[in-house]
């Protein structure tokens, strides 16, 4: 419980009461109906879990005996019991102490406490209970009732908070699909590669060249991208080159004549094999962009001096001749860059077609070692009932025991469940496996928030920035926890839900509320009618009050009993429409 000073105001003067200065106890007692106390706001609220109370109370002149002391306690009367908030004592002029001093002529004094909220304070009375003392003597006062209540709508926030499925890793490396470590594709691009190298000015066909492994490789590829029904056979294209040395004419016919021999060649093989496609073909008479490429990954002297030349010129014959103008390091190049340039590459385009969903379902339940990472995570995702679901993760744990997204699907899948506390331990274990991955800190963050930790939860949503929307829903939460109820607001941004529109209630947005509350579909939500019944009181439409709060009584029965006490219908709890609905 904290404790706040104690501080003057001035107050409107409710009653003046004609005491002699030398009243006893008792007289003050018995005239203690002139005080006069103003409590802020009239009927309490709770808020981040305590119940703020603010008094302040206005004594009349020529009440206060000066050699009195009086020391007041506020106490929150309920069913089951009373919660005290700390005392405070204020003095006549003539006492020897350290309290506020309070006039014969009359004064005020101002008092600022908090206690942690209890639902039990929801149907509750304010007293505040006076003992008067002069020096042996006391006196206490009758209890005198200051306020009603508690409002507590901010404690009735859903804690749901939402967890990350780990679908995705990080990126490869070498830019190409692993599917062993990338999300699911049911079409996946891949292709085939071979070169067909040519020597010195020539153009034609060497059978150490045209027997190689590659190109062999190249052409079962493409065989077999015609006959499978899970392969599209998209491409084959051949690119034929000359390289930049010599004059443009001769490397002009030299790379169109390479097309020709490399194109002759393929187009035989495809068609031996019984591939039905038609060839792609293109020439380029100076490599120029080959030449770059390889430049750059050589250790040639004078390397980064034959790339400036190429940045600076793009006639080729300056180029050629700046080059050949470094002789030693021409040399160099004409053995190690060019051969490599005086080539036909031939390409073949495919795309992998995957498992149909009914395939990867049926693998899923009978034979899950049988799918790679990617396919069985997506697999789960492909069932509705979350038991499947569960089913689906906790093979993949089986199957990949050191994947941290095995044990955080099979936490997802319990939180979804509620099932925070079954799930927790799942989050650890992929934490083990995975530190410091975000998606694992939010869902560890999400069970924080469900055990009450609220300091923790917010210290693991913020490790978790980036990682999704998912986070910035449950900071939303958090911050209606902390009372921050326009941060909550941005928070949720564009979710729209009983928690969003909560957070709209409590920051006086009542209209947005509605609309959220409106467009917000989930059958059955008790609490998206007791909302809308709420906004109905704050905006004195009764037709939404009545309706919205019949309805969510229907559906939860013991609304009726929350209802009854529940101070934001304070107005109505004689109202015979509302006693209709909750008796």
């Amino acid at each position: 419980m904290k404790r706040i000073n104690f501080k003057p105001t001035i107050l409107v003067v409710t009653a003046a009461v004609l005491l002699s200065g030398c009243s006893g106890l008792n007289k003050m007692k018995k005239n203690a109906d002139q005080i006069n106390f103003k409590v802020t706001p009239e009927v309490l609220e709770a808020h981040a879990g305590e119940v703020d109370l603010a008094i302040t109370g206005r004594f009349p002149e020529k009440y206060f005996n000066k050699k009195v002391t009086l020391t007041a306690t506020p106490v929150l009367k309920y069913e089951s019991g009373e919660t005290k908030y700390q005392p405070v004592s204020v003095q006549g002029e003539s006492v020897q102490a350290n309290n506020k001093v309070i006039s014969y002529n009359g004064g005020s004094v101002s008092y600022k406490d908090a206690t942690a909220y209890d639902k039990s304070m929801a149907k509750s009375e304010l007293y505040v209970n006076i003992k008067a003392s002069q020096g042996k003597k006391s006196v206490d006062f009758a209890p005198i009732k200051v306020a009603d209540g508690v409002i507590a709508t901010s404690e009735k926030v859903v804690i749901m908070p939402q967890p990350i499925l780990g679908v995705v890793r990080e990126a490869n490396n070498s830019g190409k699909y692993n599917p062993s470590t990338d999300a699911f594709q049911r079409v996946v691009p891949d292709e085939k590669m071979a070169d067909i190298m040519y020597l010195i000015n020539r153009s034609n066909l060497r059978r150490e060249e045209i027997e190689k492994s590659e190109v062999k490789a190249l052409e079962d590829y493409t065989k077999k991208a015609s006959e499978d029904s899970r392969i599209n056979l998209k491409d084959v294209e051949i690119s034929a080159y000359a390289s930049p040395d010599g004059s443009i004419d001769l490397n002009t016919d030299l790379a169109a004549e390479r097309k020709n021999t490399s194109s002759a060649f393929l187009a035989k093989k495809l068609k031996e094999a019984g591939v039905d496609i038609e060839l792609k073909t293109k020439y380029t008479p100076e490599d120029w962009e080959g030449f770059k490429e390889k430049m750059e990954k050589s250790n040639i002297q004078d390397k980064e001096l034959i790339l400036r030349v190429l940045s600076m010129y793009n006639d080729p014959e300056v180029r050629e001749r700046e080059i050949r103008n470094l002789s030693e390091t021409f040399t160099e190049v004409a053995s190690d860059i060019l051969p490599q340039l005086r080539r036909a590459k031939m390409v073949t385009s495919v795309d992998m077609v995957g498992k149909s969903d009914e395939e990867l379902k049926a693998a899923a339940k009978e034979d899950p070692a049988s799918l790679n990472e990617a396919e069985l995570l997506y697999a789960a995702t492909l069932f509705d009932d979350m038991d499947d679901q569960l089913e689906v993760y906790k093979s993949f744990v089986k199957v990949y025991p050191n994947d941290w997204r095995g044990p955080n699907n099979v936490g997802y899948v319990l939180a979804k469940q509620m099932k925070y506390a079954e799930a927790k331990p799942n989050f650890e274990k992929a934490e083990t496996l995975k530190n410091n991955e975000p998606i694992i800190k939010n869902n560890l963050g999400a069970v924080a928030l469900t055990e009450g930790d609220v300091a923790k939860a917010e210290g693991l949503f913020g490790a978790a920035a980036g990682s999704g929307e998912e986070v910035n829903y449950n900071l939303g939460l958090v911050s209606i926890k902390k009372a921050e109820y326009d941060k909550a607001v941005r928070y949720f941004g564009s979710y729209q839900d009983v928690n969003s529109a909560l957070a709209k209630i409590l920051s006086g947005d009542n209209n947005g509320a509605l609309r959220d509350l409106e467009a917000f579909q989930m059958e059955g939500c008790y609490m998206k009618e007791y909302f809308k019944a709420i906004i109905g009181a704050h905006t004195a439409k009764e037709s939404l009050l009545f309706e919205s709060l019949k309805a969510a009584c229907d559906i939860n029965a013991n609304l009726k009993a929350v209802a009854k006490t529940d101070m934001e219908f304070a107005k109505y709890f004689s109202d015979p429409k509302f006693k209709a609905i909750v008796d």
